[in-house]
């Protein structure tokens, strides 16, 4: 249902661009570059191979955002209905019971699952839409800044990364009121509903004086994101100090630093030009771009919580421990299993899809980009949107392989907890054999 649900999404956005007239100002994309537009929007990923102001009628922008908008509400609602389930073993359950210190997951049944989600959804977009519209308003004018504020506060929430502009936001670097809405957007749409609902019952408990227990889960969301928001700051601003950011104002270096951490994990937009930036902010911001946001969320990557308890699985062997703990909770060993897994498999896939762009472009007079593509993989397979100006410039058959990559990227992750979930649930196959240890180091 999860792949279908998105393969037939990308299918009919993908017809839509050939056939629906009046959606580009001149020639209608191609097949290549129409699937590759509508599995980005689907997606939300933000990769583009036509540029989206100046291709683009109205109504092709509207239809775009539709898709973008279909597409974050499917992934968002199918992916907190399978891990508030998942969160429902008799075992956690039993144990919560006992502990009696409040819920882990909240489960919600689906119609108000759903409710919640385009409520939540609906309530930040329209939010954002009205704050970068006051932004906007008095330079681009009280009427034209309508639609572009409405288009960029629902790309910033659903961590889409498509923007009106042919440049991104680096018209907007001078601007810390406009940088500062889309980061929070993006941020907002990055932890993840089950996040959000706990964070929501917290501060309604606490007003009212009650007693209300966030998650592990969320706790390790919200940590590791103040990590991934606070640490990349500071290194953005060292590297880009005197390059990108030369003869900017201290204000304007403090919030694109800001900005940047916000938003390279998972969104795509982007204040300086990856083009000419250095080679040290390229390759951070690709590790920042497979850290991803939260599960059950709008954001790519392998998500948040996967590096967080790789970091804690390493922290815990150095302290010679047996077990992952975490706000004085142990973690079960199958998590810590699951996301190790995680990591392995999309890895693996990116170094496979890296070779493929190498060899299907390099004979094509190319060669020499390896680091470019390498960045187009990456964010590609974790659906941010960001490119060194390099996607236009590839093969049809290139782009084919980023399509693959966008989608696996978007629903892979959530596939593999739902399969390995399954196969825990299940027992495994019920053999294990004797042991035999392996000598490594």
């Amino acid at each position: 249902m999860l792949a279908l649900s998105f393969i037939c999404m990308i299918l009919l956005g993908t017809i839509g661009f050939l056939l629906i007239p009046g959606l580009c100002t001149d020639e209608r994309l191609g097949f290549i570059d129409s699937l590759f537009t509508a599995t980005s929007a689907i997606c939300i990923t933000g990769l583009v191979a036509a540029d989206t102001g100046t291709t683009f009628t109205f109504w092709g922008q509207l239809y775009l955002l539709i898709l973008i908008q279909l597409g974050g509400l499917g992934i968002l609602t199918l992916a907190s209905a399978i891990i508030s389930s998942i969160g429902l073993r008799p075992s956690l359950k039993t144990e919560i019971a006992v502990a009696n210190t409040g819920s882990t997951l909240p489960f919600l049944p689906s119609r108000k699952l759903i409710r919640d989600i385009v409520g939540f959804t609906l309530l930040f977009e329209t939010l954002g839409a009205v704050s970068l519209y006051v932004t906007w308003a008095p330079t681009l004018g009280w009427r034209e800044a309508i639609w572009p504020s409405i288009f960029h506060s629902v790309s910033a929430f659903c961590n889409a990364g498509f923007s009106l502009n042919h440049d991104s936001l680096m018209g907007f670097a001078d601007s810390p009121a406009t940088l500062t809405i889309v980061s929070l957007l993006v941020i907002c749409g990055g932890i993840g509903f089950i996040t959000l609902e706990e964070v929501f019952l917290w501060m309604r408990a606490k007003k009212k004086r009650d007693h209300f227990r966030i998650s592990i889960h969320s706790k390790v969301v919200l940590y590791g994101t103040v990590l991934c928001l606070v640490i990349p700051s500071v290194i953005f601003g060292i590297f880009e100090w005197n390059q990108s950011f030369d003869g900017w104002t201290l204000t304007d270096k403090f919030t694109n630093s800001f900005f940047l951490s916000a938003t390279c994990r998972t969104a795509g937009f982007n204040t300086i030009d990856y083009g000419t930036a250095s080679d040290s902010t390229v390759l951070f911001t690709m590790v920042l771009m497979m850290i991803g946001g939260a599960p059950a969320s709008l954001a790519g990557g392998m998500k948040i919580t996967t590096f967080m308890l790789l970091g804690l699985l390493a922290w815990s062997k150095i302290r010679g421990r047996s077990t992952v703990d975490f706000g004085n909770r142990t973690i079960p060993d199958n998590t810590v299993q699951r996301a190790t897994s995680i990591f392995v498999i999309m890895t693996t896939l990116m170094i496979l899809a890296l070779f493929g762009l190498q060899f299907f472009d390099a004979p094509r007079g190319q060669d020499g980009q390896i680091l470019a593509r390498m960045f187009e993989v990456v964010s590609a397979m974790n659906t941010v949107g960001l490119s060194m100006g390099f996607t236009d410039t590839l093969s049809g058959t290139a782009k084919v392989i980023l399509v693959i990559m966008m989608f696996v990227g978007r629903i892979g992750p959530l596939a593999l907890l739902t399969a390995f979930e399954s196969r825990y649930r299940s027992g495994s196959t019920g053999v294990r054999f004797a042991q035999e240890d392996v000598l490594i180091g």
